[in-house]
């Protein structure tokens, strides 16, 4: 029997195994958090004392150097304008020099919550989010403060420590409004969106300050909907039964814009002669629809190029504009023309 054999070096599992917790406590208390509880302190403390574990500080620094990976949150890759965002965004992060690592959270709060946290094992340089509906300022400044750089884009949590980069949405519904309105137009409609999301009070604002502006002081109809095609159709027939009279329909996204349409013809009725409609977003299959879809374009390239903007700077240790807003425009075609 050889009595030379070195015995095992004893790990950070060994601890929690014999302090009866987990592995994530026992790190907790090694990097002295005030998150751990005194009773779990002292089992850990008495296990390691027990087991003679020696914290190698500088094996724990080297793990927490931060890898070249950028992790972009995206709300929604069902969504066509997501996934044309997400491209723009991969090549200029791969311009940087960086690597993209692609999740998708599905809208959802708590989906959205836990892929950040394992994301955040893998020490990403950075969270590039389309924040989930319900993402809150507080959520926001602790992944902040936990020393993880975090741009909002598409979506603003307001007063949050976290820039953001976001299309002029407000403009895009106003032009929208007002192209419709200078055609004589008096019965129109918001359709889409919900009041989770910081772009639809934005959108829904552009539509109502080009009422103000014309001097419309009747109220206009205004259908929140998820936004997705379904949300489209749901959102036409609720506004149909309610308000048959509607001339025009300005629509929070392309997506709803297409479900929008899909219902008129389930009345019998022709898009864009009928009732116009126009979109946001600018989906590549807009322009190629019958009728061809208006809509307000957002270049998603020049999304992803400003959003590595603010990166580099934030990389560089400077402070990047808390709000950029990039510029929209107005693509007119059949169905509101």
């Amino acid at each position: 029997m050889n009595n030379n054999k070195k015995p095992d070096k004893v790990t950070i599992f060994d601890v929690a195994r014999e302090a009866q917790v987990s592995k994530s406590t026992v790190s907790l208390v090694l990097t002295h958090s005030d998150k751990v509880s005194d009773k779990s302190r002292e089992k850990v403390l008495a296990a390691i004392e027990k087991l003679g574990y020696v914290y190698n500080r500088d094996a724990a620094a080297l793990r927490s150097k931060r890898s070249n990976l950028v992790a972009l949150v995206i709300n929604d890759l069902t969504n066509p304008y997501s996934a044309q965002l997400a491209v723009g965004l991969e090549k200029h992060i791969y311009a940087l020099g960086m690597v993209p690592m692609l999740v998708n959270t599905s809208e959802d709060l708590t989906r959205q919550q836990q892929v950040v946290n394992t994301l955040k094992e893998y020490n990403v340089s950075a969270f590039v989010m389309v924040p989930a509906p319900g993402t809150t300022m507080e959520w926001v400044n602790k992944l902040v403060d936990s020393g993880f750089p975090v741009i909002n884009i598409m979506r603003e949590i307001p007063y949050s420590n976290a820039p953001c980069i976001l299309p002029d949405n407000q403009k895009g519904t106003h032009l929208a409004t007002m192209h419709l309105l200078e055609q004589g137009i008096e019965r129109l409609a918001f359709v889409g969106g919900t009041p989770e999301i910081s772009d639809y009070h934005e959108r829904l604002a552009g539509f109502r300050s080009a009422l103000t502006l014309r001097k419309v002081t009747e109220p206009m109809p205004e259908i929140t909907a998820q936004t997705n095609r379904q949300g489209g159709r749901e959102a036409f027939n609720t506004l149909y039964s309610q308000s048959p009279d509607t001339q025009a329909i300005v629509c929070f996204s392309d997506v709803i814009a297409y479900g929008v349409m899909e219902a008129m013809r389930e009345h019998g009725l022709t898009p864009g002669k009928d009732i116009k409609v126009v979109g946001f977003d600018d989906l590549a299959d807009s322009r190629l629809m019958k009728p061809a879809l208006s809509s307000v374009r957002i270049d998603a390239d020049d999304i992803g190029k400003r959003t590595c903007q603010a990166l580099a700077e934030i990389m560089n240790k400077s402070q990047p504009a808390v709000r950029t807003l990039v510029d929209v425009s107005l693509q007119l075609r059949e169905s509101s023309i």
